[in-house]
């Protein structure tokens, strides 16, 4: 395991040419922030922040966050307005866009290096008004903690997230964020300590120290603010890959663990798998994305409740106009009958008002063995994309966030399999009829 650790170190750690040249861009682009932030009087400080200043970033794909510092006394509307107009007058030659975490922040490319421009309050340690209020002290701390070994591990830690497919911390992807990588290897020491850890790890283990109840499969404590879990925004399914991928590696170190390993697709199910395509008014990804899970989840249950079996599902978007729903069903044509089991035949009331509700609208009524009367009854709806075509045109109330409603009423698209849909598109809705990559170590 060392052997193969030391290995993908030497490749993970930028080169001094490759350092030269992001503190050339990083140090041009924070010149350019501190022209703007003159300009205004609720500002008291411009720093550093993120992977670049921890010292912990990849050479392949790092950011720059430049963290520009209010005063606490700054009203919502002033820090979202001022902190957009820095952004994009300080990266007007570079094509500035908005982005969304909980504030609005302003994102440009410099030679291939995104620069965030992100806003936060001049607050102490618990006075948090902004999601981004931490971000300074994470920096400061992770500089006095980590030594310059332990920011390499971070590194080669990063590398195994990103093959495997559990890095990133936004909500699309809810796995393990940049600083959640930094926190691993302070409190294990390395990455070697961290996959022997997470191998045997147990459920509800506590990662860090707390004197608060945390209800989550795994907890990491964040070191500068002990009442907060991490852990609570990484997916079940993203924890599990973790400790799987963890002891597979264990097992069997090798090199393919830090590579991208591909899907292994079940063809035979495309048949099985269920597409809504709509578009939608842009608005910021953390929330379409909150709204199409919430939409995928609740459409799943009226699925089951229509009879047909959801044995996974997902969502998409591409973040500007269009998103999808998947669910791959067991079977996208269903039996025309059904059976519903009622009361027992003790229950004189409840029985008496099943037969009754019943007798006129099924096919058959009888007692079961089981003692409970039941009825065998034809069901409306036998195909999956007729059934949520129908529903989705009278029921939209029902089955669809608030938020998304007036979408759905401009217009949506229901089919079953492949066909219709993009190559992209296909390699998305694929991940719901494959083998993840990571069960693929095992072999």
């Amino acid at each position: 395991m060392k052997k193969i650790i030391s290995n993908v170190m030497k490749n993970v750690i930028p080169t001094k040419t490759v350092e030269k040249s992001k503190k050339e861009i990083a140090d041009s682009a924070l010149e350019l922030v501190k022209k703007e932030i003159e300009k205004f009087p609720e500002i008291i400080g411009l720093e550093f922040g993120g992977s670049f200043a921890k010292g912990t970033w990849l050479s392949k794909d790092a950011d720059v966050d430049i963290f520009v510092r209010f005063k606490k006394s700054t009203s919502e509307e002033k820090f979202e307005r001022i902190s957009k107009k820095i952004g994009f007058d300080s990266l007007k030659k570079f094509s500035p866009y908005v982005r969304y975490s909980e504030h609005p922040y302003v994102e440009a490319k410099m030679k291939d290096t995104k620069i965030n421009v992100v806003p936060f309050y001049d607050v102490k340690v618990g006075e948090w008004k902004s999601a981004a209020d931490r971000s300074p002290f994470h920096t400061k701390f992770m500089l006095k903690s980590l030594t310059p070994k332990m920011r390499n591990e971070v590194r080669v830690l990063k590398t195994f997230l990103k093959a495997n497919r559990i890095y990133g911390a936004e909500i699309a992807k809810q796995g393990f964020s940049g600083y959640v990588s930094e926190v691993l290897v302070l409190h294990f020491g390395s990455f070697e300590n961290i996959i022997k850890s997470i191998s045997k790890i147990e459920e509800n283990s506590i990662i860090g120290k707390t004197s608060k109840k945390f209800d989550t499969s795994l907890i990491i404590v964040d070191p500068i603010d002990t009442n907060r879990n991490l852990a609570a925004a990484i997916s079940n399914e993203n924890i599990g890959k973790f400790v799987l991928v963890c002891r597979a590696f264990k097992e069997n170190p090798k090199l393919e663990f830090f590579k991208n390993k591909k899907l292994k697709i079940s063809k035979k199910y495309w048949e099985n798998l269920l597409s809504i395509k709509f578009s939608f008014k842009i608005r910021s990804p953390d929330i379409i994305w909150g709204q199409i899970k919430r939409a995928t989840s609740s459409l799943s249950t009226q699925l089951e409740l229509a009879g047909f079996t959801v044995i996974r599902s997902k969502a998409y978007t591409d973040q500007q106009k269009e998103a999808y729903l998947f669910f791959f069903l067991e079977s996208a044509k269903i039996s025309d009958i059904h059976v519903k089991n009622g009361p027992d035949f003790f229950r004189e009331g409840s029985s008496k008002s099943f037969i009754s509700k019943n007798l006129s609208n099924t096919e058959l009524v009888w007692v079961g063995k089981n003692k409970k009367i039941i009825s065998l009854g034809n069901r409306q709806y036998t195909n999956a994309d007729k059934f949520m075509t129908k529903f989705l045109k009278n029921n939209l109330q029902t089955g669809i966030p608030k938020g998304l409603q007036n979408d759905f009423k401009r217009g949506f698209k229901v089919g079953v399999g492949e066909k219709g849909l993009s190559k992209s598109i296909k390699e998305v809705a694929s991940e719901l009829i494959s083998t993840d990559g990571i069960f693929l170590h095992f072999n």
